[in-house]
């Protein structure tokens, strides 16, 4: 499996990072996190105008990672659709398993996806492998 880039989004809390790490290790992939992402760029504006430049970056990067004949997987929270959109993954996975989460802005401009390829509703530590195994029967 190459050239794939895999977006695992949702709410803060949600368990993105959790999965993103463990399915890039089961994949062979890259994975990019958005707090690690902002931390190198000392970027920590949650604006709207820092929200849209954080998806472009990860956009660029999990792009670059595809070119390179890998597999990107990239967790972030991608609040809107079209934000989503824009990322264009080629498979998408939301964390559907908190109703609020820890950050009220977030909260407020998160929109409910109307398109994905999967959704976690319940997040176990050590599901990745489980969760990796439905996709492939997706």
């Amino acid at each position: 499996m190459n050239k794939l880039k895999v977006l695992v989004f949702g709410l803060p809390g949600s368990g993105k990072s959790t999965l993103a790490e463990e399915l890039s290790k089961l994949l062979n992939g890259v994975w990019l996190n958005a707090d690690e992402i902002r931390k190198e760029y000392n970027d920590w504006d949650f604006s709207m105008e820092g929200r849209i430049r954080q998806a472009n970056r990860m956009k660029y990067l999990s792009d670059g990672i595809v070119k390179a004949n890998k597999i990107a997987v990239a967790d972030f929270v991608c609040p809107t659709e079209e934000a989503r959109k824009h990322f264009n993954a080629d498979f998408s996975i939301w964390m559907n398993t908190i109703n609020e989460g820890r950050y009220e802005d977030t909260n407020r401009i998160f929109e409910i996806p109307s398109n994905y390829d999967y959704k976690v509703t319940e997040w176990l530590d050590n599901n990745a492998y489980k969760i990796l195994t439905e996709i492939n029967n997706v």
